[in-house]
């Protein structure tokens, strides 16, 4: 599991998702907006807004405030218009980072992201510099305690709906991967079967990782956390491995 993954379970685990919700309602209505304007209000039509709003769905986001993001992107409601960037760079350690951001000013948004990785050991690098490390995927993930299908069978569907990878290593979770292309068969596969997903996003995985020990380790934490934690970033990938019960610490 790569370590934005193994990360995002650990702070499921401990309940932080919960607490960060209010923060992952504006940035999912952020995408929803900008899959609208980019590619229509019409859900079933628009396969990122479909992704978007079962993104919404997860986090237990209001119907009205998925419609209203929804409207704003298609025009029929003001609001702001978010512009789509992709930075790269690297942390401690040399382990390399790919941020998806949406943001009304991209010179305060590069601004603050560079500061953020100055202040953690971490530099912001040029376009191209560490995206060759990484292979976009779609990524879905099934908690074992909301399904009642064994294993065998739920791996049999997700092989047969066109998935690349099944993993059960994680004792809380089933992890599903897909080649790009293949990720809204398998996503509507699942939904059409009624097996309730923890995620279903397209997500960006590494080829090698970097082992993190100590204080780099903890830097490469606090940088993680700092750059989720900006309003204008979307998503950060990082191909770090960090020992798990590492990170359940440092997570503390």
């Amino acid at each position: 599991m790569s370590g934005h993954s193994k990360w995002s379970t650990i702070k499921r685990k401990k309940g932080k998702l919960d607490a960060q919700r209010g923060a992952m309602f504006t940035k999912v209505i952020k995408e929803i907006t900008v899959a609208a304007r980019q590619g229509g209000g019409e859900i079933e039509s628009n396969p990122r807004l479909r992704t978007a709003v079962a993104a919404a769905k997860a986090i237990n986001m209001p119907a009205d405030n998925i419609k209203r993001a929804i409207l704003k992107g298609t025009g029929e409601l003001p609001g702001t218009t978010y512009e789509e960037a992709s930075y790269e760079g690297y942390g401690p350690g040399g382990v390399a980072i790919i941020l998806n951001v949406l943001t009304d000013n991209k010179n305060r948004a590069v601004a603050e992201i560079r500061h953020i990785f100055t202040r953690y050991n971490g530099n912001l690098g040029e376009t191209g510099c560490v995206g060759w490390m990484f292979h976009k995927k779609g990524y879905i993930t099934v908690e074992r305690d909301k399904t009642n299908l064994k294993e065998d069978d739920l791996m049999e569907i997700a092989i047969e709906a066109g998935a690349s990878d099944f993993s059960s290593d994680d004792p809380s979770i089933y992890e599903i991967y897909t080649d790009f292309n293949n990720f809204e068969k398998v996503r509507s596969t699942f939904e059409a079967k009624g097996i309730p997903m923890a995620t279903a996003e397209i997500t960006m995985i590494p080829q090698t990782q970097v082992k993190l020990e100590g204080k780099e380790a903890e830097s490469m934490i606090k940088l993680y956390e700092a750059l989720e934690e900006n309003d204008d970033v979307q998503k950060v990938y990082a191909n770090f491995d960090i020992d798990e019960k590492l990170m359940e610490q440092l997570s503390s």
